[in-house]
C-alpha cells in the first residue's frame, strides 16, 4: 500500500475535539507503539483596525495531539514548518513538556502567517 501520510502533511481532522481543524503530520506511525496500538484560524485583518486588534487576530492556536489515521482526511497541501525537533514521543509526556512544545509550536506558525506563505492553512475552511 502506498504511504500518502507523510510528515508535513496538511490534513483536516474529521473526528473529536478538533473536528473541521486543519493539522500537520509531524511524526507517522504506521506499526504503532506499546501504548497505543494502532496538530482556530486567524480573523481578517482590516486597514481601520488599532494596533492592538491586528495583534489580536494575528494569534493562532495550535495543539498537540495523536490522531488515528481513520480521523483524518488527506489534502494535497504541504506545510515547510519543521516540527520534529518541538514535538515528539517525550514531549507528550508531561504537562510542563507538552506546554513548552504548544509555545513554541505557536510560535513558528505565529511566523509562518506573517510571512504570507502557506496562506491556504491559515484560512478558516468553507463547508
Amino acid at each position: 500500500m502506498v504511504k500518502f501520510l507523510k510528515p508535513n502533511k496538511a490534513v483536516i481532522n474529521l473526528q473529536g475535539r478538533y473536528a473541521g481543524r486543519k493539522a500537520v503530520i509531524v511524526h507517522a506511525v504506521d506499526e504503532g507503539t506499546c501504548d497505543r496500538p494502532d496538530g482556530t484560524y486567524p480573523s481578517k485583518v482590516i486597514r481601520k483596525d488599532s494596533a492592538k486588534k491586528t495583534a489580536k487576530k494575528y494569534r493562532v492556536k495550535a495543539f498537540i495531539k495523536v490522531v488515528n489515521y481513520q480521523h483524518q482526511m488527506p489534502t494535497r497541501y504541504t506545510l515547510d514548518v519543521d516540527l520534529k525537533d518541538v514535538v515528539n514521543v517525550e514531549s507528550l509526556q508531561t504537562k510542563d513538556k507538552k506546554v513548552t512544545a504548544l509555545k513554541e509550536v505557536k510560535k513558528r506558525f505565529e511566523e509562518r502567517f506573517k510571512t504570507g506563505k502557506n496562506r491556504w492553512f491559515f484560512t478558516k475552511l468553507k463547508f
